[in-house]
C-alpha cells in the first residue's frame, strides 16, 4: 500500500496532472520538508473554521493554551461556522475573499472540494489534509419512540420498527450533517448492514450538528448521526437515546481532519508546519486524563460550543449513558486525539472514505483515488511537525492495514474493489 501511494505521488509530480507549485515541488524533493533552519513562519496568523463539536477541541485548546502563539502564529483566528456547507463556501472564498484558510472538517470534504464534487459549478478548489483531529466519538441516536424496540447496533431491529411505521403510512427520516461526509457514511453503513437502503427505504436529510437536538424535539427525524456533545444532550433532555457509538461500527475509526487550502500551504509552507505543530501539541494535551475536566470546560465556553459542561465531561472521560438503561464506564470507544496514532492522517483511511463515497455515488467509480490522495493527503507535513516536536511514535507506513467492521466486512487498502464487491447495498454495479 505504501509503495503504491509513493509511486503514485512521484508519477503525479512528474506528469501533466501535477498542480503543485515549483515551491511545493522543491519542498517535496528536499529532506525534512525543506523548512529553513531557524526561519519563522511566513505569516503570523490564519483563519480557521470550526463547527460546534467536541472534536474541534484541539483548535480551541491550541488557541486558548497558547500553542499557536508558541509556534510563531499568535494571530490565528478560530471562527465558528454555521454548517458544513458554510465551511465549504468559506474555504472556497479563502481569507482573501472574506472566507477562511483552513478548518476542522469532515475527512471526505477536502476530497469532495478538491475534486469539485460539492462546489458551485463543480469548480475544484484544491485542499490538503495536514492532520487527523480525532478517532471515535460519534454516535447514531434515535427518537425515544424506539425505546421499546431496543434499537441498538443491530440495525435489523430498526428495520423491523420502521417497516411497521411505514406500513402505517408514516415517513421515516435519518439526519446526517453533509452528503458524503463522515456522519453520512456512518449512518449509511449502519442502515445498510441491517438491510435498509438509505436512498430507497428511508429519507436522508441534512441538518447542521448544533441543530440536531432541536429538530429531534419537533419530530423532524427518526434518527441522526453526529458528533458530541449533541448525542449526550439528546439524552440529557430526554428526547431520545444513543443506539450506538460509531466506534462500535469500526473501533478507532478516523473522523475529523485539520485541512487547509492547498494554495495557502504552498504559499506558507513554514506556517503550515507551525500550525500542524500547534495542533499536534494541543492534541497531546487533550488526551491526558488529568486535562479532561479542563478540556470539557474549555469546549463548553460560549465562544466555542456554548453548552453545559456536564453535557461534555462524561463522554469525554469515557462514561457513556446511552439513555436506554445502559451506562458504560471506561468505554473502549472514547474519543482519542493523539493516542494510538489518532492524529496521523493514514492514506489508507482516506482511501476507505473515497471508496465509500464511490459506493454511494458521490465519486465516479473510475476516480483515480491514489492520485487524488497523493494531492490531498499531506502526511509528510505531519511527519515533519511530529519530528520537530520530538514525537517518537511515528507510523512506519501510510497504511494501517486491513480494517474489520462490526458486521465482519473487511477493508483491505490493497484491494478496495474486493471490499466494494462484498457490500450488498450500493449505488454501483
Amino acid at each position: 500500500m505504501t509503495d503504491g501511494f509513493q509511486n503514485s505521488r512521484r508519477s503525479l509530480l512528474k506528469g501533466a496532472a501535477a498542480t503543485l507549485s515549483l515551491a511545493a515541488l522543491a519542498r517535496t524533493a528536499l529532506p525534512g520538508g525543506a523548512f529553513a533552519q531557524g526561519a519563522g513562519p511566513e505569516v503570523k496568523g490564519a483563519k480557521l473554521g470550526f463547527i460546534a463539536l467536541t472534536d474541534a477541541g484541539p483548535l480551541f485548546v491550541a488557541k486558548e493554551k497558547g500553542f499557536f502563539a508558541k509556534h510563531g502564529m499568535p494571530d490565528v483566528e478560530v471562527l465558528k461556522q454555521a454548517s458544513w456547507g458554510t465551511t465549504r463556501d468559506n474555504l472556497v472564498l479563502g481569507s482573501e475573499g472574506n472566507g477562511i484558510d483552513g478548518a476542522h472538517i469532515l475527512t471526505p470534504m477536502p476530497y469532495l472540494i478538491s475534486a469539485g464534487r460539492v462546489t458551485q459549478n463543480n469548480v475544484p478548489v484544491p485542499m490538503q489534509i495536514l492532520a487527523r483531529l480525532n478517532t471515535n466519538g460519534q454516535c447514531v441516536s434515535v427518537a425515544k419512540e424506539y425505546l421499546d424496540a431496543k434499537v441498538s447496533l443491530d440495525s435489523k431491529v430498526f428495520k423491523a420498527a420502521i417497516d411497521k411505521k411505514k406500513a402505517a403510512g408514516k415517513s421515516v427520516k435519518a439526519a446526517m450533517t453533509f452528503p458524503g461526509g463522515t456522519h453520512d457514511l456512518w449512518i449509511r453503513y449502519w442502515l445498510a448492514a441491517g438491510g435498509i437502503d438509505p436512498d430507497k427505504d428511508i429519507e436522508t436529510i441534512v441538518v447542521p450538528p448544533p441543530q440536531m437536538v432541536a429538530n429531534m424535539k419537533v419530530g423532524t427525524m427518526d434518527c441522526f448521526c453526529v458528533g458530541e456533545p449533541w448525542n449526550a444532550q439528546l439524552v440529557q433532555q430526554g428526547l431520545g437515546y444513543t443506539a450506538l457509538t460509531t466506534g462500535e461500527l469500526w473501533k478507532d475509526h478516523p473522523e475529523k481532519a485539520f485541512a487547509m487550502r492547498a494554495s495557502w500551504v504552498e504559499k506558507n509552507p513554514i506556517a503550515a508546519k507551525a500550525l500542524t505543530m500547534a495542533v499536534l501539541e494541543a492534541q497531546m494535551w487533550c488526551d491526558k486524563p488529568e486535562n479532561r475536566d479542563e478540556f470539557s470546560a474549555i469546549v463548553a465556553k460560549r465562544q466555542w460550543i456554548n453548552i453545559p459542561v456536564g453535557d461534555v465531561a462524561g463522554r469525554m472521560k469515557g462514561t457513556i449513558d446511552y439513555g436506554d438503561g445502559r451506562v458504560v464506564e471506561n468505554s473502549p470507544y472514547v474519543m482519542k486525539f493523539f493516542a494510538d496514532n489518532a492524529s496521523y492522517p493514514y492514506q489508507s483511511h482516506d482511501l476507505w472514505f473515497l471508496t465509500e463515497d464511490i459506493r454511494w455515488g458521490k465519486f465516479d467509480a473510475q476516480t483515480d483515488t491514489k492520485a487524488l490522495i497523493a494531492k490531498v493527503n499531506r502526511e509528510d507535513i505531519w511527519r515533519d511537525a511530529a519530528k520537530a516536536l520530538g514525537v517518537t511514535a511515528i507510523p512506519s507506513s501510510t497504511s494501517r492495514g486491513k480494517e474489520t467492521f462490526f458486521d465482519g466486512k473487511v477493508f483491505d487498502p490493497a484491494d478496495p474493489a474486493a471490499y466494494l464487491s462484498s457490500l450488498g447495498i450500493k449505488r454501483i454495479a
